[in-house]
């Protein structure tokens, strides 16, 4: 095999949350013989970590009846389901119609759910308060579909259009998302411009994403319809590897390999390898995120998704920001958690793979206090429940800002 169709093989090994399981693993192994430059691990302060997340379970679903995390819940509002009114009031030609455009919605309000910082919130029309945080950008992001934001047809707002998304423009999306010089929304020209790239990806690629409608992010769900068994079953590892493999190319310029686009995958210098993946961590955070969205548009599509353990917990700062406040880990230079980190840094490079791996250890103990498996509580739940609110709920106590513990300089596209 040539040296290209090595290193082809050797990036395409990455693209799977299998990859991202086995190094975070790998990474925490590293952690608890002490040999990592930024982190030391303290696994006595586990059972914190698993008291806390079954304790912020128990109190918002005391029956332990968990949905998935996902975009979706960021579409309720004080219980009002903003996104089922929409679509039970629209009459849907079939029901692959339905789900190509919850596959658009949630696609472009993932992309946009980077973190938005501690200043910016959206003021919802309407109820008059002030949303914050990712529940903030999923409302705006559904009040623009709603309003037909990224539809070439005015008399079809409900629909994701690939070549309104490549010429989106950033007044725009400040538009959407009610920014201005009071009320800033980090990484807002990094957001549009990965809405424009999404838009140039999808057109150019009608064969994936039209191939029963003009190009548009939802032409997906025709995709996986086609991959499902029977068009009934899907893994849903395999949900990610295509939004991998078929939206690779729109991540900002980061690592490449055998002319592959690596997308959230980072270098590290413990993860030391034989191949051409030597140092590389991959996180495919957003992807992730995605994947575990398109899970209920499927199911109400009719097609069910399987082994949904088989996708990692997300490393971003909520479920991070748990394991930092609860001291499972701690800074091995306490002047680290004072300064700004960039994301590509072996910190927090460092930070989110354990993040992923001990988020496996607190499902495991969580099914073990709870007596259930992983068929019956899957990690989708327990991020839910679970280590997300339990991680914002720290965040609140010891910041007044609510900020992560880990100070990140974010461009919108990772977290």
């Amino acid at each position: 095999m040539s040296l290209a169709n090595l290193e082809t093989s050797a990036a395409l090994s990455l693209l799977n949350a299998r990859a991202v399981r086995e190094r975070a693993h790998r990474m925490l192994a590293i952690g608890l013989e002490d040999k990592l430059p930024n982190f030391r691990i303290d696994l006595d302060r586990m059972d914190g970590a698993v008291d806390l997340v079954l304790e912020t379970t128990r109190k918002a679903y005391p029956s332990l009846d968990v949905p998935f995390h996902s975009r979706w819940r960021h579409f309720v509002a004080n219980g009002d389901n903003r996104w089922a009114d929409i679509a039970d009031r629209t009459r849907w030609p079939d029901r692959a119609a339905r789900a190509r455009a919850e596959f658009d919605l949630a696609i472009v309000s993932v992309f946009l759910d980077a973190g938005a910082g501690p200043s910016w919130h959206y003021r919802d029309p309407k109820t008059g308060s002030a949303v914050r945080r990712s529940e903030g950008l999923g409302l705006a992001s559904l009040a623009m579909f709603a309003g037909g934001a990224f539809s070439a047809d005015p008399r079809e707002p409900l629909r994701v259009d690939a070549g309104v998304l490549a010429n989106f423009s950033v007044a725009g999306l400040e538009r959407g998302m009610q920014v201005s010089d009071v009320n800033p929304l980090v990484g807002i020209d990094g957001r549009a411009d990965l809405l424009r790239r999404l838009g140039t990806l999808v057109a150019s690629k009608p064969d994936i994403f039209g191939s029963l409608d003009t190009p548009r992010p939802g032409g997906l769900f025709d995709r996986l319809a086609m991959l499902a068994d029977d068009h009934r079953q899907l893994p849903a590892p395999t949900i990610l590897s295509e939004l991998l493999q078929q939206l690779g190319p729109i991540w900002p310029s980061r690592l490449t390999l055998g002319g592959i686009a690596l997308g959230d995958c980072w270098k590290h210098p413990m993860l030391t390898t034989a191949d051409a993946t030597n140092g590389l961590m991959p996180l495919h955070k957003l992807s992730q995120w995605l994947a575990y969205s398109l899970i209920e548009p499927l199911q109400t599509a009719g097609i069910s998704v399987t082994d949904i353990d088989g996708l990692t917990g997300l490393a971003e700062y909520r479920n991070g920001g748990l394991f930092v406040d609860i001291g499972v880990l701690a800074f091995r230079d306490a002047e680290d958690a004072q300064q700004e980190h960039e994301v590509a840094s072996s910190l927090v490079v460092e930070w989110r793979a354990l993040t992923v791996a001990l988020l496996d250890r607190v499902a495991d103990g969580l099914r073990h206090r709870l007596k259930l498996d992983a068929t019956s509580l899957p990690l989708a739940k327990i991020l839910e429940g679970g280590t997300w609110a339990a991680g914002r709920l720290l965040a609140r106590e010891r910041r007044a800002d609510a900020s992560p513990p880990v100070k990140v300089i974010s461009d919108g596209t990772v977290f």
